[in-house]
């Protein structure tokens, strides 16, 4: 099922649902008018699902911006590698081969490798640590003979750390989701922003139905919303490996 019919089943479902509470409700205590309501349950309301709103709206605006966070970092990444190539090309034979081809095994296993545990919410292998532990060790007993490569040592050691350091970040965005306790706050104010419409009296009953079937429409698709973008690589947001799919292209062709 695609993410647009997922979606509109959710949304629409529950306005359905509530819809058809709302008219049972209203019906079975017709006869007990409960405008006397809307004053208080108004008041209770405008705090309940003003901080609902708020809390959800903020947790929504943070996972955008990760997910868009996830997506830059992937390129900081690769074109961290890609920059780790370039500084070998002035170093010694073999050092310089072995380099080469470790880049391309790195971006290979992330991009073919990596990228399906990460959709899937599942903890990546080792191998990217270990082809990243090899780069290291060669960059660092690579033997220089002149101030220009022992410079070119550095700078692909340095850069080696970008790599490093964007790989961990990328790691961590994919297993951070939404704290148990935020997705509680928020689920648990929803039901009660829902369920305070059904105190409201004064119109007919189809249009109150509408009414209410409205909010919780609204609030199911600020939970589907934050709900597909937990995983910036999966879901609504869907980091894909392309940033890995050109440098691979690019080392492919000796950068």
């Amino acid at each position: 099922m695609s993410l647009t019919l997922s979606g509109l089943f959710w949304v629409v479902g529950l306005m359905l649902v509530t819809a058809v509470m709302a008219v049972i409700l209203r019906k079975a205590r017709q006869h007990f008018g409960r405008e006397a309501n809307n004053e208080v349950a108004g008041q209770v309301f405008t705090i309940v699902g003003g901080v609902n709103v708020v809390v959800a709206a903020f947790v929504l605006i943070s996972l955008f911006d990760a997910a868009a966070q996830a997506e830059e970092n992937t390129y900081q990444e690769a074109n961290a590698l890609i920059a780790v190539r370039w500084a070998s090309d002035s170093l010694a034979q073999p050092a310089r081969a072995r380099i080469e081809k470790l880049t391309q095994d790195y971006a290979s296993q992330v991009s073919e490798n990596e990228w399906p545990d990460l959709r899937a919410g599942k903890p990546v292998n080792e191998r990217g640590w270990t082809l990243l532990t090899q780069l290291q060790n060669e960059i660092e007993r690579v033997p220089t003979k002149s101030d220009r490569e022992e410079d070119s040592r550095v700078e692909a050691s340095a850069q080696l750390w970008n790599v490093y350091e964007a790989r961990q970040e990328r790691l961590n965005s994919a297993g951070s989701g939404v704290n148990a306790v935020v997705w509680f706050a928020i689920l648990v104010g929803s039901v009660m922003s829902i369920g305070l419409m059904f105190l409201f009296g004064g119109p007919g009953v189809y249009s109150y139905a509408v009414i209410v079937s409205m909010l919780s429409g609204a609030i199911a698709l600020l939970l589907f919303a934050i709900y597909q973008l937990q995983n910036p690589f999966t879901g609504g947001a869907n980091v894909g490996p392309d940033a890995f799919v050109a440098a691979l292209s690019r080392l492919s062709r000796g950068g």
